[in-house]
C-alpha cells in the first residue's frame, strides 16, 4: 500500500476524527467528543494513530498506554478501504508503540454485537477472555 500513510494525530485532526467515528466506526460514546479527544491527545500525543490513504482519513486506533497495561480501542477502517491491510497497519503500529514503551500484552474492547470485528480481532491473533465482564460507571464531572 504505497500510498498509505500511519501517523499520530494532531488537534487539527480531531474534528474529522469525530466524524469519522460517527459515521464509519459504530457511533460514538460519551468519551467521544472535542474535550475528551483533546484530552487523549494533549496527554498522549501518540495514541490516537491515523491511517491516511490518497490524503483522506481511512482508519484509526487509539493505543493507550498507562505504563502497566496496553489498550486498544476505536480500531476502525472506513467500510470501502476495508479488506486492503489498513487494519493490520494501523494494529502494527499500535503494537509497536507497545514494545518501545515496555508493554507486554495488548488488549481491545469489541462490542459483543460486532462479528465482523471479532473476526479481524481474531485473525490479528487477539481473542476474548470470557472470565471478564467490563464494568462501567459514569463520573458526574
Amino acid at each position: 500500500m504505497d500510498d498509505l500513510r500511519i501517523r499520530a494525530a494532531s488537534p487539527a485532526d480531531l474534528e474529522a476524527v469525530l466524524a469519522f467515528w460517527k459515521a464509519d466506526a459504530e457511533g460514538t460514546s460519551i468519551t467521544d467528543d472535542r474535550d475528551g479527544v483533546e484530552r487523549l491527545v494533549a496527554r498522549d500525543p501518540g495514541a490516537l494513530i491515523l491511517a491516511e490513504r490518497d490524503g483522506a482519513l481511512a482508519g484509526t486506533v487509539i493505543a493507550g498506554f498507562d505504563g502497566w497495561r496496553c489498550h486498544l480501542y476505536r480500531l476502525a477502517v472506513r467500510p470501502d478501504q476495508r479488506r486492503l491491510g489498513i487494519g493490520g497497519a494501523l494494529l502494527a503500529a499500535a503494537e509497536e508503540r507497545f514494545v518501545r514503551l515496555g508493554g507486554r500484552r495488548g488488549d481491545a474492547m469489541v462490542l459483543d454485537r460486532n462479528e465482523r470485528a471479532q473476526h479481524a480481532w481474531r485473525a490479528a491473533g487477539y481473542g476474548p477472555q470470557p472470565q471478564w465482564t467490563r464494568w462501567v460507571k459514569p463520573l458526574d464531572g
